[in-house]
């Protein structure tokens, strides 16, 4: 199944210039949904993962079922101050200045072996930030899972020495 075609297009979102990529499409299609899981699922198999950890709020569309399938605990990890108990944080760069994440203190013990799924990869700050606050815990990042990956804003590169899987690429 070509998951491409259940991705749109929208100009000038979330300001002009931009060409947003729409996975709201793909949610609507039960199909596509289930194509998507399976592949992901598929990558994560027999790699002894033990935490699926996913990044507000797209991240949480798959990450959970993806950790539901491969029999993993699920770990959101969100902006700041969406998080009800003690947290670990980790501030990355924008732009234009920085934002944090967080996850709760506790969910990623030491020798976890760790999927980390997103939608989408663009210029890999957010995936980095994660990255290192997994590691952090003495866990294991086995890989980065993303929907899709914008190669052209060379997200990978802030990646560099873990496996990364896109099931789409643009």
């Amino acid at each position: 199944m070509d998951l491409k075609k259940y991705i749109r297009d929208v100009q000038d979102f979330p300001k002009p210039g931009i060409g947003f990529k729409d996975i709201t499409t793909l949610l609507i299609a039960p199909e596509a949904v289930k194509e998507a899981l399976q592949q992901f699922v598929a990558l994560a198999k027999g790699k002894g993962i033990t935490k699926v950890v996913s990044m507000e709020s797209r991240g949480f569309f798959f990450g959970p079922m993806i950790a539901n399938e491969i029999n993993a605990g699920f770990v959101p990890v969100r902006k700041p101050g969406k998080l009800p108990y003690q947290t670990v944080k980790q501030e990355y760069a924008l732009e234009y200045g920085t934002d944090t994440l967080e996850m709760h203190l506790g969910a990623i013990e030491k020798g976890d072996k760790v999927l980390i799924h997103d939608d989408v990869l663009a210029t890999g700050g957010t995936a980095e930030a994660v990255v290192k606050m997994v590691e952090s815990q003495g866990a294991e990042v086995v890989q980065l899972d993303f929907l899709i990956d914008l190669t052209f804003l060379n997200g990978k590169d802030k990646l560099k020495g873990h496996h990364i899987n896109a099931l789409i690429e643009y």
